[in-house]
């Protein structure tokens, strides 16, 4: 990992530890006193509802979307709103509407998954824009505007980590 993407999961540790801090979360949900970190985020789906509920902070936004392989034009496409609209969300510091903050996670857990399996973003983002046989012949990038794309694209990344191509 490059120290750049280490600075940015450092960066998202801290990042998860204050919305956990600021959120109304009852803290007695939280398996333990420690930390959460990032990764613990990822693998704690009740944790991230709640989180989603609240409506993710631009801040929090900003760094998944640094870690993440997809463009300002990308993001707006799958939060289906325009470019100049995320814009605004930056210049105001908001957090985003629940269904927005659903979306954001969703992807986090995409690009969690695929640096997972291909170790590099480079590898994960030229696997994205190509045509997968196994996604109808679709480019796994266009399924993740939706939640059973989403689905699709984690189920074959996964079968690609253990080694089952189709």
């Amino acid at each position: 990992m490059a120290v750049t993407d280490l600075n940015i999961t450092h960066k998202l540790d801290r990042e998860i530890s204050t919305i956990l801090r600021r959120s109304r979360i009852d803290k007695k949900l939280l398996s333990s006193n420690k930390a959460v970190t990032y990764s613990d985020f990822l693998s704690n789906k009740m944790l991230m509802i709640l989180i989603i509920r609240e409506g993710i902070p631009y801040s929090f936004f900003n760094l998944i979307q640094h870690l993440a392989p997809f463009s300002d034009n990308d993001w707006a496409n799958f939060l289906e709103i325009s470019t100049k609209s995320l814009q605004r969300y930056k210049k105001s510091s908001k957090s985003f509407r629940p269904i927005q903050s659903e979306k954001i996670i969703e992807l986090a857990e995409v690009t969690n998954v695929g640096l997972d399996v291909f170790g590099d973003m480079g590898k994960f983002k030229l696997w994205l824009d190509t045509p997968n046989f196994s996604l109808g012949n679709l480019k796994p990038i266009a399924l993740l505007r939706d939640s059973y794309g989403k689905e699709m694209v984690i189920s074959e990344l996964t079968r690609i980590n253990y080694g089952i191509l189709a």
